[in-house]
């Protein structure tokens, strides 16, 4: 493990020049604290959590200090939000500090998230508030822990400093990890002003860094392309099948490398509803829970659009039909391990879809029923999970043709508890739960977003005395209003 101060920075995005980034100093927040921070996150880096607790770790990550060899840049980027186009976004708060290399010979982003005004803060403060630095912290890092790919969160780091929103907030900082930082809007940023050599720049430095084995194809464009779409559809996937609502999926917020990026009004399902809005400011359900899988394949059309310079649209076209049969081959593989089933049968995607019916119908606790089908033998566990559903003949219905389908399966009651538990999980962040730890951080006490990312960094083990956190929302959990400003 290394000292706080012997990180090794790159700045490999720096060095593209001007034209990708300008350099800003990140704007000190005043009195900073640790609210948390996530030990795999920084195991990453090669340190221990110890150094969390130094005072020179708040002082690095609230802009007081910089390392040597960091050179802090907020990108340019622009992108479709919401369907239409923004010809210029960019970090309007957030700072690349450069890239740490890790003992393992790893590069990793190490970005700044509410560090003050940037040229691309349109008319923002470039402030980050506790609430919002708080669940970016908890969802990236819950979603790692479920095995979804995604930004990682190394800490939060509060001050007394006030910022306004709807209301007097503090400010924080948030440190993000991520293997890059380059977004589909990137592309579409040079695409848009007509600015091709830069875009082929942009274009071999991410095949260089981060697609390397595409480059000895036939054609590495393609290949790196072809990559992205299997990636976002393998990463759609596991959001749908674990119930994930990113609630902003604009193609700024969209990474190049396939992981979840950018936390706002995010949620997971608590009751299953194909038609749930996680974002209050989506008035027409852009990005519902349903609109995931076609707002993703929409996106990859967007940036596939900006790379017609450099990539035959026939060629281009054949690569996006690629991503609904991997879709659904991902999404189908991870549900049918949900229902505790090894083999594949032609009418398995019907079974998952008469089940979904019935929740549906029934408001059935998408993350419980899962588990709970798991807990006991078959039989008793149908019994027990019934209960929860209104419309009893058809979930008995449902019963018998999953009983069938088990009976099919090879030693289906050998390990049967543990096989389920070990890929349906006990806890889940709802936003019922993230919120209590944001009250309870914001009159000052930061046990509880502790507590909370202890229980979650293992969501699939039984914790002793964290029953609490395994429970049904209150009704009042479910109807949390979450918006972009969270």
């Amino acid at each position: 493990m290394k000292a706080l101060d012997q990180l090794h920075f790159d700045t490999r995005f720096a060095r593209l020049g001007d034209t990708f980034s300008v350099e800003v100093l990140p704007d000190p927040i005043d009195e900073p604290r640790l609210v948390v921070a996530s030990p795999s996150a920084m195991a990453l880096l090669d340190l221990d959590l110890s150094e969390a607790e130094q005072p020179l770790f708040a002082e690095l990550f609230s802009g007081h200090k910089l390392w040597e060899g960091a050179e802090p840049r907020a990108m340019v980027y622009s992108g479709h939000q919401f369907g239409g186009y923004t010809p210029r976004l960019g970090d309007g708060r957030g700072l690349l500090l450069g890239e740490v290399i890790n003992e393992a010979g790893e590069h990793w982003d190490l970005h700044l998230k509410g560090a003050g005004q940037t040229p691309f803060s349109r008319m923002g403060d470039g402030r980050a508030v506790l609430r919002s630095s708080i669940r970016e912290f908890l969802g990236s890092e819950a979603l790692h822990a479920l095995g979804i790919p995604s930004s990682r969160a190394l800490c939060v780091i509060g001050s007394s400093t006030v910022v306004w929103r709807e209301r007097q907030e503090r400010a924080a900082m948030l440190v993000r990890l991520a293997q890059s930082h380059v977004r589909f809007g990137h592309f579409e940023y040079f695409y848009y002003i007509k600015q091709p050599e830069q875009a082929q720049q942009l274009l071999d430095y991410v095949l260089e860094h981060h697609y390397p084995d595409c480059r000895e194809a036939e054609a590495p464009y393609l290949a790196m392309f072809r990559s992205i779409v299997e990636r976002n559809a393998e990463l759609i996937a596991r959001w749908q099948a674990y119930g994930f609502c990113h609630g902003v999926m604009n193609t700024d917020n969209m990474s190049i490398l396939g992981i979840t990026f950018d936390f706002g009004p995010y949620a997971f399902l608590d009751d299953f509803d194909a038609n749930f809005i996680c974002n209050h400011s989506d008035d027409r359900g852009r990005y519902s829970y349903s609109n995931q899988v076609p707002v993703a394949h929409w996106n990859l059309s967007a940036l596939a659009q900006a790379l017609t310079p450099f990539i035959a649209v026939d060629d281009l076209k054949a690569a996006l039909e690629l991503f609904l049969p991997l879709y659904q081959a991902h999404y189908l593989d991870l549900m049918r391990r949900r229902l505790g089933v090894t083999t594949a049968e032609d009418d398995d995607l019907a079974l998952v879809e008469q089940l979904l019916q019935c929740m549906q119908r029934g408001a059935v606790d998408y993350t419980l029923f899962f588990r709970h089908l798991g807990e006991q033998p078959l039989d008793a566990a149908l019994q027990v999970v019934r209960d929860d559903f209104i419309d009893l003949a058809a979930f008995d219905q449902w019963s018998e043709r999953y009983r069938a389908r088990c009976a099919r399966e090879p030693n289906n009651a050998q390990g049967r508890r543990e096989r389920m538990h070990a890929v349906n999980p006990l806890y889940i962040l709802r936003n019922y739960l993230a919120q209590q730890a944001i009250e309870a951080a914001e009159a000052g006490d930061y046990s509880k977003v502790r507590e909370l990312h202890q229980v979650l960094s293992r969501p699939f083990e039984e914790q002793p005395g964290m029953q609490a956190y395994a429970e049904r929302p209150p009704e009042w959990g479910k109807h949390l209003e979450i918006s972009c400003s969270s």
